[in-house]
């Protein structure tokens, strides 16, 4: 899970603010990531274990948001299911130094999301605790397809014995204006929704969608002060 943002030494200000994260930047591995991705990253950790990555835009006319990651152990493979499924591939898979292999693909609908194979770097070393990943909803405008199409691929981890799922799914207008484009929102646990709302209007970021119930908890829609929107989910 990454951050694309202009300013990469402010976005450590908000979130280091917001979750107390702090950032690694051993040299090897922004080495790794800018021969990769052309622009290098930044590690964000919670107690030491890595939690997300801001990364540095490298154009101007790339959106800044936050992207949803899944883990895959072949990355090929599941790239050629993705476009059987009706899904483009937009970045094919590429190595990421030793780290892993990454590529960016979207679903029938449109939503953008990656995939992770992994190296060196295996993914989430904390997760569904506060200043940590929670959930994933995928915003779309048809909930029938979106399950069959993300059912075929991740059967196991969404319906196999041993699931235990942090992806949901939703029709747009739900939260969002009907005009807005199908995507993942990435949600973040916190301890305390109205306090963290607070942060983020102390730390420049804005509120998008005042919080609201869902089977899964308080969440609010807010932005950081580079318009990279997420959400905050309060268990």
């Amino acid at each position: 899970m990454d951050a694309r943002l202009s300013d990469v030494a402010a976005g450590k200000r908000f979130y280091g603010g917001l979750f107390g994260w702090t950032f690694e930047e051993a040299e090897e591995e922004r080495e790794a990531a800018r021969d990769a991705a052309a622009g290098g990253a930044v590690w964000a950790r919670l107690g030491g274990a890595p939690v997300a990555a801001l990364a540095r835009k490298t154009d101007g006319r790339m959106p800044t948001v936050w992207s949803v990651y899944f883990h895959t152990p072949d990355a090929a493979a599941l790239a050629e299911r993705i476009r059987a499924g009706g899904g483009q591939i937009v970045t094919p898979p590429h190595p990421v130094g030793d780290l892993g292999t990454a590529a960016l693909a979207a679903d029938p609908d449109g939503a953008v999301f990656a995939l992770w194979q992994p190296g060196r770097h295996p993914g989430f070393g904390r997760r569904r605790e506060p200043g940590a990943f929670a959930w994933a909803e995928l915003y779309t405008r048809n909930t029938e397809a979106a399950n069959a199409f993300y059912g075929d691929l991740f059967h196991e981890a969404l319906f196999g014995p041993d699931a235990s799922p942090d992806f949901g799914r939703a029709p747009v207008s739900d939260v969002f204006p009907a005009e807005m484009p199908p995507h993942f929102l990435v949600h973040f646990q916190v301890e305390d929704c109205g306090a963290a709302l607070g942060a983020v209007d102390r730390l420049g970021g804005r509120v998008r969608v005042p919080p609201f119930e869902t089977s899964y908890g308080r969440v609010a829609v807010v932005s950081d002060g580079q318009g990279a929107s997420f959400a905050l989910l309060q268990r």
